[in-house]
């Protein structure tokens, strides 16, 4: 318990100050359910299928104010949760096709934060709105996160591991890409085509760079 108890400050302290930083520059946040081994706790029954809100009307009561967030944050090593379809939307793919996308994005100098799970999944914010491609809504594991969503930000964990940053969006300015230029981006990778440095695909490239719809 000594152990749990001394993990549970530090890990907490961290958490604290993550989700200031995200609040400071606008995304409002809520706490959410955090794993104890395999188990996720901190609300009464809490689902097992991952984090989720541990408040009531959780969308409504996310928050920007720090005072809230540091006694959220004073106890319970409360997943940080960021609710979707307000300020952004999250486009949840698995790995291989989010490495891809970055790597086309790179390529066109579109700059996008990327966040990655330990259970396999990239998570890419953007700006709210945009419906997701019929293309890419048929496909298995591509998951766009719209109002009455969220998603876990890093630090947060999962029993087999911890969310983090691939690209954080201080590396971005804090601004959220366009969401079709990303959608684009996504589609080339599940096409599986080449990149720009493989001589391929120039146009599409192109297209996401503009962001002019083909």
């Amino acid at each position: 318990m000594q152990w749990w108890d001394s993990y549970r400050a530090v890990y907490g302290t961290e958490l604290r100050a993550e989700a200031m930083v995200l609040a400071d520059h606008g995304w409002a946040v809520v706490p959410g359910t955090f794993p104890q081994g395999e188990v996720w706790s901190g609300c009464p029954d809490a689902p097992q299928a991952g984090p989720c809100p541990v408040l009531d009307e959780w969308a409504l009561r996310a928050s920007t104010d720090c005072d809230q967030i540091a006694e959220w944050w004073s106890g319970l090593p409360y997943s940080i949760l960021l609710p979707t379809g307000l300020t952004f939307d999250v486009l949840e793919v698995p790995a291989t096709v989010g490495r891809r996308a970055a790597a086309v994005l790179r390529a066109v100098g579109v700059p996008v934060p990327i966040a990655a799970t330990p259970t396999g999944e990239w998570l890419f914010p953007v700006g709210a709105g945009e419906p997701l491609r019929p293309d890419l809504a048929e496909r298995a594991g591509i998951v766009l996160h719209g109002r009455g969503s969220w998603f876990a930000a890093p630090p947060s964990t999962y029993p087999q591991g911890s969310v983090h940053w691939r690209v954080r969006p201080s590396a971005c300015g804090w601004n959220l890409p366009d969401p079709f230029r990303v959608q684009d981006a996504l589609a080339e990778a599940v096409a599986q085509r080449p990149t720009v440095a493989g001589g391929g695909s120039t146009y599409r490239l192109a297209t996401v760079a503009t962001g002019v719809r083909s």
